[in-house]
Order: C-alpha cells, then sequence, then structure tokens
C-alpha cells in the first residue's frame, strides 16, 4: 500500500509517495500553472507511474498547500506549517528549525523533540527574499536562475542591496550595472539581503539547530552560503529540497490510515 502527500504551490504542485516503511517510493514536481486541481491529478499520475502503481494502491492522500482546497481528491488537508515540519523531521530527526523559502514565500519553523511544529514565523505578503525575488533579480542581470549561484560564489566583494521590494531592487540592480559594479559581486549582495530577510524570520522564532533548509531556493548555493553565514549553522539541505511540504503529508497520510485500521 502507498500514501500520497500532494503539496499544491503557487510555482509547483509536488506529490510524494511512501510505503508502509515511509520510503519515498516516487515523486513529481510540475509547474502548478492555472489550474490547480490539474496539476495535482497530473503530479500524482506522473508519482505514479515512476513507483510503478496505480490510484488504486494508495490508501490515503493528504493535501497541502495554498492550493490543498482544489484537491478534491484528497482525504484531508494539512497546513503546509505542518507538513514542512514533519517532511524534515522524517529526514532528519535532530532537526530544531526548519528554514523553506518557496516561490513566493518563506517561513521559519520551530520545532519540538517530536519534529513537531511548535512555533512558525512567515512572509507571504510580497517576493521580498523568496525564489520569486530571485527570478526577477536574475532576468534584470540578463542570467537564467540557475547561474544565480555560481556567478555569486566568485565573488570576493559584495555589493550591499538596500531595496527588498522587487521591483525597486529590479531598478537598483540595473542602475548598479550601469554603474560598473561587477555582476558576481551585485549577485552576492542579492543572496546576503535574501539571507537577512531570513534571519528576521529565524529570530522571531528563536531559531536553533541543527536547521534545515526546504524550497526550491535551497538548490541555490549562494544563498545557503549566505544564509549559513548569517544563521552561523550549517545548514542540513535534502537531496530534493522542494518536495519536502509533500513528503510531510505522505507521512501523515499513512499515518492516519494506521489510526483508522487500529
Amino acid at each position: 500500500m502507498l500514501y500520497a502527500g500532494i503539496d499544491v504551490g503557487s510555482l509547483s504542485t509536488d506529490v510524494v509517495l511512501v510505503d508502509s516503511d515511509l520510503q519515498i517510493k516516487g515523486y513529481s514536481i510540475i509547474p502548478t500553472g492555472a489550474d490547480s486541481k490539474k496539476a495535482a491529478g497530473e503530479s500524482l499520475d506522473e508519482a505514479l507511474s515512476q513507483a510503478g502503481a496505480s490510484q488504486e494502491d494508495i490508501g490515503e492522500i493528504i493535501a497541502t498547500g495554498y492550493g490543498r482546497i482544489s484537491v478534491s481528491f484528497a482525504s484531508d488537508r494539512v497546513t503546509e506549517i505542518t507538513c514542512h515540519a514533519r517532511g524534515a523531521n522524517r529526514l532528519f530527526p535532530q532537526a530544531k528549525t526548519v528554514i523553506d523559502i518557496g516561490g513566493q514565500d518563506s517561513k521559519a519553523i520551530r520545532l519540538n523533540r517530536r519534529g513537531r511544529a511548535v512555533d512558525f514565523a512567515m512572509n507571504d505578503k510580497c517576493a521580498a527574499g523568496t525564489g520569486r525575488f530571485l527570478e526577477v533579480m536574475a532576468r534584470a542581470l540578463e542570467l537564467d536562475l540557475e547561474e544565480l549561484a555560481g556567478h555569486s560564489l566568485k565573488a570576493e566583494k559584495t555589493v550591499p542591496i538596500s531595496n527588498m521590494c522587487a521591483v525597486f531592487a529590479e531598478s537598483e540592480v540595473v542602475s548598479l550595472i550601469a554603474e560598473g559594479n561587477p555582476r558576481e559581486e551585485i549577485i552576492k549582495g542579492l543572496h546576503v539581503s535574501v539571507a537577512e530577510r531570513t534571519l528576521s524570520l529565524a529570530r522571531r522564532i528563536g531559531y536553533q539547530s541543527p536547521v534545515v533548509m526546504t524550497g526550491g531556493v535551497a538548490k541555490n548555493a549562494g544563498v545557503i552560503r549566505a544564509l549559513e553565514e548569517k544563521l552561523e549553522t550549517e545548514l542540513l539541505i535534502p537531496e530534493e529540497p522542494q518536495i519536502i511540504g509533500a513528503l510531510g503529508a505522505a507521512v501523515i497520510a499513512f499515518e492516519r490510515a494506521q489510526k483508522e485500521v487500529s
């Protein structure tokens, strides 16, 4: 029997399938697009194909993320705070804090000894410090998003970025380029600004090490380095940081199925 977690985010819809030993048997990450319900179905089908299974093999489905209400075929819906905590705890039982930087928001979550969320702080009012912010900056720099980290790691100095609003920061970056500042140093400045924004969230919850970083921005080595310097600790990074919310949902799906059986 398999248990599914579906995380419908603003930019991507992620599915994780686990077995009765909570081992990942398949997962998928696809763009959410304009139809979150369709994306959830397609992502589930892709994960099932990877696992060599069918929907009849699924015992329980838990949906999470901002679009969780659109997953009509889910058994239940759980907040992304709870699911990110459970997913991070599954991979790193020693974790005390989770930093999640996704496409449109960022979160800092404090965990108790059992890996449950006991406090959190969230930036979901604007794109500041998120993947979307970095995407806009990459466009201003005429680079692919994936290229930012490589340039940042080459920089010996940092050009400070004073604006965190994506609109104003884009204008600031264009001006800094025109002034002749090296691209590498501008990018490092952007990564430092994201790290500083994230640090303020982490401080609000009284973060403690070990710290797990999840979300798509956890694939950016430049942000990781800047954040490790600000938090003064080495970050634990999952092999695939984008699926942690879906993994947590799948773990909850398994646990609820066991309760129903017992």
